[in-house]
């Protein structure tokens, strides 16, 4: 087990500087986080071409990379090429976002197969995001996916468990299906808080990894919306020197 950061807690600048950032507090692993909207990377940046992209970043940095995180939708075409870039920079997770609330389950079993398929060819694990407004919601329903889609796992974000608009989930049978983590500390209110003020039991959650055999990353992750500038080099420092003393 180890401890990387996502480029998403750099959301606010480009590429390049988020990486540089995060070398400076001391993180030697990183998920690279890849959305539509901002100064970030976004999928098709990667996707489109990949020998190309892969080029670049080891131009760029030397941060070891880890996982892909794809925060908005993409079609096949580029879940290939991002998993042919998985394959050149030696990564073997990709996390993507199960379809929202209300998607028939048998279409997103199929949208899922398709996915790992996929994946498989590249030697690349897929897995989804656990969060509230998607199907993963509900850790149930999460399981179930999995069960369906041989391959499957979880990118398993304890917040959104803690802070769940159903109420407070129990999320020990998500366990065995964790592929990758997602961490920032949380109240049952609030999905992102100062690290310490929170009720996440980082000891425990660790632990019961461990029981199922876990030995890949703990990324920390925060919300981009709910990140205070000023503060976010110290939160970042405390969480990875949090994580570091419980591994």
């Amino acid at each position: 087990m180890f401890v990387a950061a996502s480029t998403r807690c750099f959301y606010d600048l480009p590429f390049d500087q988020a990486c540089s950032q995060i070398t400076d507090l001391e993180y030697d692993k990183l998920e690279i986080w890849l959305e539509g909207t901002g100064k970030h990377l976004s999928p098709e940046d990667v996707g489109r071409d990949p020998d190309g992209f892969v080029s670049q970043y080891r131009e760029m940095t030397r941060i070891t990379p880890v996982a892909f995180c794809c925060d908005t939708e993409i079609d096949e075409d580029l879940l290939e090429g991002i998993c042919k870039a998985a394959k050149l920079l030696r990564i073997t997770q990709v996390t993507l976002r199960s379809a929202p609330l209300g998607t028939p389950f048998n279409t997103e079993i199929d949208r899922l197969r398709t996915c790992v398929k996929l994946g498989s060819g590249e030697g690349v694990r897929i897995s989804l995001k656990t969060e509230t407004g998607r199907l993963t919601e509900d850790p149930h329903t999460a399981i179930e996916l999995c069960q369906a889609v041989s391959g499957l796992g979880l990118t398993f974000d304890p917040s959104y468990y803690l802070a769940s608009p159903l109420g407070e989930r129990s999320f020990d049978m998500v366990y065995p299906h964790c592929f990758h983590v997602h961490l920032r500390d949380s109240t049952e209110n609030d999905l992102q808080v100062q690290v310490g003020l929170g009720s996440i039991d980082y000891s425990k959650l660790i632990s019961q990894l461990a029981r199922h055999n876990y030995n890949r990353a703990f990324s920390v992750d925060f919300i981009p919306e709910r990140t205070d500038l000023e503060t976010r080099p110290l939160e970042m420092r405390k969480m990875r020197m949090l994580l570091d003393s419980l591994l």
